[in-house]
């Protein structure tokens, strides 16, 4: 939940009292031209920015919330939120299945020492962590892939790569960054398909940005429209559709 967040560069206002709620098993979309403040949103959310105004919410599973403003990136995606980055951000020249691992530090209790004596704890986790995420590899189809350098995989696959190891973190909310950016129509409906399933698997809820229309409105149970760092409107993909503003801001001008 995040209430009347703002974020000023200078004397740019780049977010300015955007209010936004997501349910446990909702697909919520947030789009707007480029430039609207989007990414911006979720680098506050996420700890990479520090919102100038506004608070920041993140319900547990016992239904008590979190603020996260204020904590590091590593803080809350320990407290169950995850990203997926606009620009892929993979380690290239390590594996696939060491990607998804990687995914995985902020749920494992063995440190420094324990790794240096492998004592049968520390092995036993290491273990339950490579299953785990070589099950993930499977759900994102990419288990025959999981010894391949990362950076050799094709783009719709580097995409997929991403999703699983922020799955890896067990993320009670889930954000995609425009997870269908460059994909090929086939690959994006794969995407689609991928998404949906994650949210009929698992007790989550993702908020995703997303330019492709087509899947936004197809995915999402509701949608929110910024411009120029506000929220213009609000509801179901059907009531954005109709709405004259984001007709006229992002849709397009009908020539009826």
């Amino acid at each position: 939940m995040v209430e009347d967040l703002s974020r000023s560069f200078g004397g740019l206002r780049a977010l300015n009292d955007l209010s936004l709620t997501t349910c446990l098993g909702e697909i919520v979309a947030l789009i707007g031209p480029n430039g609207a403040g989007k990414t911006t949103f979720f680098n506050c959310v996420t700890g990479i920015y520090l919102p100038s105004e506004g608070q920041v919410w993140l319900y547990d599973g016992d239904g008590d919330k979190a603020l996260l403003n204020g904590r590091k990136p590593h803080a809350i995606t320990r407290l169950g939120m995850a990203r997926t980055f606009q620009n892929i951000r993979l380690f290239n020249e390590m594996t696939v299945l060491e990607n998804v691992m990687v995914g995985r530090h902020c749920r494992t209790h063995s440190g420094i020492w324990s790794a240096c004596r492998r004592d049968r704890a520390t092995m036993e986790e290491e273990q339950q962590s490579v299953d785990l995420c070589y099950a993930l590899l499977e759900s994102v189809h990419l288990a025959d892939l999981w010894n391949e350098t990362a950076k050799n995989l094709a783009y719709g696959a580097q995409r997929r790569l991403e999703i699983a190891r922020a799955l890896a973190t067990e993320p009670r909310m889930l954000l995609l960054d425009e997870p269908a950016a460059g994909m090929n129509p086939q690959e994006t409906r794969e995407l689609e398909i991928l998404v949906r399933r994650i949210r009929e698997e698992r007790p989550i809820s993702i908020l995703l940005i997303e330019h492709d229309m087509s899947m936004v409105m197809s995915l999402s149970d509701r949608i929110y429209v910024m411009e120029y760092g506000t929220c213009i409107a609000e509801g179901t993909p059907d009531e954005v559709r109709a709405n004259p503003r984001v007709i006229k801001a992002y849709l397009g001008e009908s020539d009826a």
